[in-house]
């Protein structure tokens, strides 16, 4: 049998449909906003993809500014659930922090990654925009404590949590400034080489060296 190709021709349960289609609206508005930008966007551009009316739109969100931070909401909560999941662990820091790296090269090379990363605070209310910078508060927090606990178990080598959370985060953010659907190497092949590149660089350095080149 073949499967519909618009979450508006499922049928079932009523609540259900309701989810799938607002999922399909607010994946459709991340994937317009890339390809376009925000501003370049519109919501008739965002309803032509999907081949409803622009009326139909707004019983899923109430402008183009909810559709925007639902999909940094989205991307940002990807990323809070690979911390979560971690924190949830009994292994080391060092490998808590290298599967929260996994998740976030996920959510990074995910349709949402361009709004995490390259779309406006500003471009929000002041209300959302709080919304959005305590959550990324919160994951710069949490990437902070595993740092921290790696150094504390021996996992990690000592160094500065907040450097090393902010270099991190650099690092993977910037993948959504260079990252298409159809690069060379899948979301999960970019993760293991940052993982490999940050299991090096994290390592425990044998005492009595200075880590400096003779």
């Amino acid at each position: 049998m073949t499967r519909p190709t618009s979450p508006w021709q499922v049928t079932g349960d009523r609540e259900r449909q309701r989810e799938l289609k607002r999922d399909a609206v607010i994946r459709a508005a991340a994937r317009a906003f890339r390809e376009r930008g925000y501003h370049n966007t519109s919501l008739d551009d965002i309803a032509a993809v999907l081949h409803v009316t622009k009326p139909t739109l707004y019983y899923y969100v109430s402008n183009k500014e909810q559709m925007l931070f639902e999909c940094f909401r989205e991307g940002l909560g990807r990323v809070a659930s690979a911390c979560g999941e971690a924190r949830g662990t009994k292994t080391s820091g060092r490998a808590r922090l290298l599967a929260v790296v996994r998740g976030y090269v996920e959510a990074i090379t995910s349709d949402f990654g361009w709004c995490m990363v390259r779309a406006e605070d500003q471009d929000l209310s002041p209300a959302m925009s709080a919304r959005i910078k305590e959550l990324k508060s919160e994951i710069d927090q949490e990437i902070r404590g595993l740092v921290r606990l790696g150094i504390a178990d021996g996992s990690i080598g000592r160094c500065d949590p907040k450097m090393a959370a902010f270099a991190l985060a650099g690092a993977l953010n910037w993948i959504a400034h260079w990252y298409r659907d159809n690069a060379s190497l899948s979301a999960n092949e970019i993760a293991e080489r940052f993982v490999e590149l940050f299991v090096n660089g994290l390592a425990p350095r044998p005492s009595g060296l200075s880590g400096k080149s003779p």
